[in-house]
């Protein structure tokens, strides 16, 4: 009986793929996070999706790469990045086509491309971690810029700068400070012994251990490391001066991928409440860009924390400018 079921079942679940077809996604988001997303995608169209992960050391370079030397041969057909600016550097280099989802109607316009190049969803910040072990509340940085003073040399780590979200928040430290101050804090750092290394992740682990007494990190890394019982707390920089970047991810459509249409239903499906909801309640405790979605208590909606004031066009360009300073300060 069980034989007979499984070769009835089999074939209907082969069909209902081959009747969904495929598409296929590159993604810089954390695989344990966007993994069960897209198989949830998955279940719900009977579409087969094909996702390509980023590794943690390169996080987007490496896939943004793959994506520009792919231009003339797409073999993507959705880009789901885990930072609001490569999605713009695609968008500068003719590689995204627009496309406005109607799911997105309710996401705040600044978190949108007016032409549909890009649409946001759930957002991360940058935080300072910190041990409780070794830092009590009072001592506590408040500021990013706290972090480059003699009581914290040799006590601080950080990602590096070339690479994934921190590139990101360096690049809008220099439009937010101008680039005359944006360098000093980083020669600063350096100066300071600010330990530089592989990620976001490594920061956390670091923070966690008591290896240094704090880093900047992101606020999916923080939350891992609260669930796991680490002597950890996170801090919102510079609440009443320039602001925390906010970074949320970004799905962009490629021009002339292989299975457009597909991509615009996974694109439809990211940017729905219903994946800010369960990317709220993951691990990574990431916040809704809607204001409705319901949180757990201990994630913070996207308007109780103070955002740098950024445009992301400007900041994917700014980027681009301080590349060759950025490879010098970290030693490349």
């Amino acid at each position: 009986m069980r034989f007979i079921t499984l070769m009835i079942l089999v074939p209907l679940l082969f069909f209902k793929i081959c009747l969904g077809g495929e598409v296929v996604v590159y993604t810089s988001e954390d695989k344990v996070f966007s993994e069960p997303v897209l198989q949830q995608f998955e279940k719900k169209t009977g579409i087969k999706v094909r996702a390509i992960y980023d590794t943690e050391e390169t996080k987007s370079t490496g896939l943004v790469n793959r994506l520009i030397a792919e231009k003339d041969n797409p073999q993507a057909d959705v880009f789901w990045s885990g930072d609001p600016v490569r999605p713009v550097l695609l968008e500068t280099k003719g590689i995204t086509t627009p496309y406005i989802s109607s799911s997105a109607s309710d996401i705040p316009e600044i978190y949108k491309d007016n032409v549909g190049h890009w649409t946001g969803f759930s957002a991360r910040a940058r935080i300072i971690l910190y041990n409780t072990n070794l830092i009590n509340m009072d001592e506590r940085p408040l500021s990013i810029f706290d972090l480059a003073k003699p009581m914290w040399r040799g006590q601080v780590a950080m990602a590096n700068p070339l690479f994934g979200t921190t590139s990101i928040h360096m690049a809008a430290l220099f439009i937010t400070l101008g680039d005359e101050k944006a360098r000093k804090f980083l020669q600063d750092l350096k100066a300071n012994g600010v330990k530089v290394v592989s990620s976001n992740g490594e920061v956390k682990r670091l923070v966690a251990r008591g290896e240094v007494k704090a880093g900047i990190t992101d606020t999916d890394d923080a939350s891992v490391a609260i669930k796991e019982g680490s002597p950890v707390k996170m801090e919102f920089p510079d609440k009443t001066s320039i602001g925390t970047l906010i970074m949320p991810n970004m799905v962009s459509l490629i021009k002339n991928g292989p299975n457009q249409e597909n991509g615009k239903k996974l694109i439809d499906y990211l940017v729905s409440s219903e994946v800010e909801k369960s990317l709220a309640w993951a691990t990574c405790a990431q916040m809704p860009l809607r204001y409705d979605v319901r949180t757990p208590a201990d994630v913070l909606t996207i308007d109780a924390v103070k955002g740098m004031d950024v445009d992301y066009h400007a900041v994917a360009q700014k980027l681009d400018e301080i590349g060759e300073f950025l490879k010098q300060w970290a030693g490349y």
